[in-house]
């Protein structure tokens, strides 16, 4: 009924492009150093607790400042959004869905900025910060686009007598809290997706990005939205998050980030508090630990790019990231020495530069925690490429391959969420199969085969909620490929796809004797 193409990616071959790109490079440059205010029903509002946004790139360039909501503040945004909330839920969806609409457009024409604030405060290279605007554009559209066609409800049977109606609307105040690797594309995607359902929202961006949400939150309200719909609460989680999460009004919870802060979210949103007269709802998207299987009779070539570009993209800070490669014995040492070789054509250095590759980890936490790992990897398996990092100017980790891992290994399990992959051996497809389901995660993985009854074993046995044949398993495109996984990786709330709008709604069925 309404259909839908997603935005395409920013072709930087062409000369016209990359001077753009450039210009907006040069632009937001001009514009570093600003505060950003937490916005409470449309009021701004300046706190003497501030954030420093750095650049991970080049730790002495101050991005912005952000202040910093305390609870009181977060109260008053609380209020702000019930208020702001009896007057939206009753807007018209397709008024609701054009503001998501205005955005969109808003965005499309500064896209070439946005994406140079992704460059300078998440250390996006260029072509991985043109696609994390595009899917916040799709974001925009297809929720708008989703909103129009569930408006009127699902039909139901009414028998002789009797007119049944099923409808949707929505649930309340809900806390966005979103992570630093997407912070656009998934922070605008699950804060619209709660805002055109007809609920009101408090944002809590991740520390590390804040300044791309503060704009954001800038451009929904040139794009018309309501004061107190959308209010804008950077903070600490021990100060504030674990208190809205908490709050006896906070009717559900949109959380992407860690396993380990998911867990906690949703614990501590089952209890129901003095005052509370319903269940929370959390909608979570956590880790993985996402395999490339590659199969005997698999294109080679194809394998070893699979692998090296689901690791080593946005230096491998993604959920969906290829950390494993499980090879068939047959053409194992065939495929780790063309990942090697791949991996060492990878350019490593500032994002900011177009022919950059891979750019540096998002913060000196990060960077300890990896070089942690590697370290770990060097008595697990052996080191075949990078295994270096450097934090003289930015958080910069080499690429890293490491070979030969047991299938139980610590590398092979835990989710490292940096630039390193490690190969396992296996030694025929039903083993492929059981080191890939061995992890506690289930979001994404990839089968590189050209044997169809495979390929359909996999369909089956492979568990996780994104599974890809013959491709890398990063890069899932809105309304293409719903996105979210099983078990750790969170609760399956499929990002992007047909019922992901029905977890910010509830069913209201209605039944009238004529």
């Amino acid at each position: 009924m309404y259909p839908y193409s997603h935005e395409p990616f920013t072709n930087f071959a062409e000369e016209k492009n990359i001077q753009e790109f450039k210009e907006a490079l040069a632009f937001v440059q001009s514009q570093l150093g600003k505060h950003y205010p937490v916005i409470i029903g449309g009021e701004s509002i300046t706190t003497e607790e501030k954030m420093v946004s750095i650049n991970p790139a080049n730790k002495e360039e101050v991005i912005g400042m952000v202040s910093m909501a305390n609870q009181e503040l977060a109260e008053e945004a609380m209020q702000a959004a019930l208020t702001a909330f009896e007057s939206w839920k009753t807007w018209k969806p397709e008024h609701r869905a054009n503001i998501l609409f205005r955005a969109a457009a808003i965005l499309r024409h500064r896209k070439h900025e946005f994406s140079s604030y992704l460059v300078k405060e998440a250390g996006k290279p260029w072509k991985e910060a043109d696609a994390d605007t595009a899917e916040a554009i799709d974001f925009l559209e297809f929720y708008a686009r989703q909103m129009l066609s569930i408006k009127e409800g699902i039909p139901v049977q009414s028998r002789f007598g009797e007119f049944n109606q099923y409808s949707y609307i929505p649930l309340g105040v809900g806390i966005i809290i979103s992570p630093f690797n997407f912070p656009l594309a998934i922070m605008a995607g699950t804060t619209v997706a709660a805002i055109v359902t007809g609920n009101t929202v408090l944002l809590k961006p991740a520390n590390s990005t804040p300044i791309v949400a503060a704009k954001f939150v800038e451009l929904m309200h040139e794009a018309g939205i309501p004061n107190g719909v959308l209010n804008f609460v950077p903070g600490s989680g021990s100060q504030i998050g674990d208190y809205l999460v908490d709050h006896s009004k906070t009717r559900f919870v949109s959380f992407t980030g860690s396993r380990e802060v998911g867990c906690r979210i949703y614990e501590r949103a089952a209890k129901v508090n003095p005052g509370q007269i319903w269940l929370k709802r959390v909608i979570a998207e956590m880790g993985g630990k996402d395999t490339v299987v590659v199969d005997h009779d698999a294109d080679l070539d194809l394998a070893a790019a699979s692998i090296v570009y689901s690791a080593f993209g946005y230096s491998g800070q993604k959920c969906s990231a290829g950390s494993r490669a499980v090879v068939h014995q047959d053409v194992y040492d065939v495929v780790l020495e063309k990942a090697v070789a791949l991996t060492k054509t990878l350019t490593l250095g500032n994002p900011e530069l177009e022919d950059t590759y891979m750019g540096p980890v998002i913060d000196e936490r990060s960077f300890k925690k990896i070089m942690n790992y590697i370290e770990i990897g060097k008595e697990e398996g052996r080191l075949m490429t990078g295994g270096e990092g450097d934090e003289s100017k930015g958080y910069f980790i080499q690429p890293t391959i490491f070979a030969d891992l047991d299938e139980n290994a610590r590398l092979m399990k835990e989710e490292i969420f940096g630039p390193v992959v490690t190969f396992c051996k296996a030694q025929d497809f039903n083993h492929m199969m059981k080191i890939a389901n061995n992890t506690d995660y289930g979001l994404t993985g990839a089968l590189i085969s050209n044997d169809c009854e495979n390929i359909e074993r996999a369909r089956e046995e492979f568990h996780v909620g994104n599974l890809y044949f013959n491709r890398v398993c990063t890069g899932a495109i809105v309304g293409y490929q719903p996105f979210g996984g099983f078990n750790m990786s969170g609760t399956d709330s499929k990002a992007g796809g047909p019922d992901y709008l029905l977890l910010h709604m509830q069913a209201k069925t209605t039944s009238e004797m004529l």
